[in-house]
């Protein structure tokens, strides 16, 4: 298996996913909060790039969640916080969502044969599902205004971590990627004050979003796996 690790949406060039599973990446914060929604038993996501897309796939009964620059959009039922995706809140609903980098990420990997959305909160099942795949693995950090932020390259190391400790067979990583596991290592005993010290993590901080990077900090505290099915996302199953 040959993994390679883009550093943000904006250098994902289509012809690299051909007859690959990519896995979306944006710990802070649409990847943990697509993954929170769906384990608290939201029916499904789709997810957008822009709000007049997302205002114009919203049918009755649907929830609109929206996000840029960190802050809920005006007139969404939701932003872009974990905390707000609670049982109550999403189960059995249909969710259409558009953030400033995440959902923009997905759509820059559509070429894939199969599209996973991963983060700290669900990295040994998500390269659990990316091994049984049995496709060469392309990683793709969100990023901030195409530039890598350092809580996607934790997050895709701490996957590229599991999918060693899981693989059966050899596991070939990019430099990048490389890079992203050696920075996993070093920083995994220090994971949240790295959080915090990030770019992004100042920012949510000085908003008073901590609660949100205490949750996306959360290694392995959710098993469910995102997949995209056509335009939905849903839970995985091989």
């Amino acid at each position: 298996m040959q993994v390679a690790v883009i550093s943000s949406a904006s250098e994902a060039s289509a012809a690299r996913f051909a007859n690959k599973t990519a896995i979306v990446i944006d710990v802070l914060r649409a990847s943990s909060t697509i993954i929170t929604a769906l384990s608290a038993g939201a029916a499904s996501i789709t997810p957008t790039e822009t709000v007049m897309e997302a205002r114009t796939l919203q049918r009755d009964g649907e929830l609109l969640g929206g996000e840029r620059f960190c802050r809920k959009i005006v007139g969404c039922d939701l932003g872009n916080s974990p905390q707000e995706y609670s049982r109550q809140a999403v189960s059995g609903k249909n969710i259409v969502l558009t953030t400033t980098n995440g959902t923009r990420a997905i759509h820059k990997s559509l070429r894939a044969e199969h599209i996973l959305i991963g983060a700290l909160i669900n990295a040994t099942a998500c390269a659990h599902t990316a091994v049984d795949l049995r496709k060469d693995v392309m990683i793709v950090c969100a990023g901030s205004h195409d530039e890598f932020v350092i809580e996607d390259g934790l997050g895709a190391g701490l996957i590229l971590q599991r999918i060693l400790d899981y693989s059966q067979g050899e596991v070939e990583f990019d430099d990048f990627g490389a890079a992203m596991l050696a920075l996993w290592r070093d920083s995994s005993a220090s994971l949240k004050e790295t959080l915090y010290a990030g770019m992004t993590g100042r920012k949510l901080a000085k908003l008073g979003m901590g609660e949100d990077i205490e949750a996306c900090s959360a290694v392995d505290s959710i098993a469910a796996v995102p997949r995209l099915n056509g335009s939905l996302l849903t839970i995985s199953g091989i």
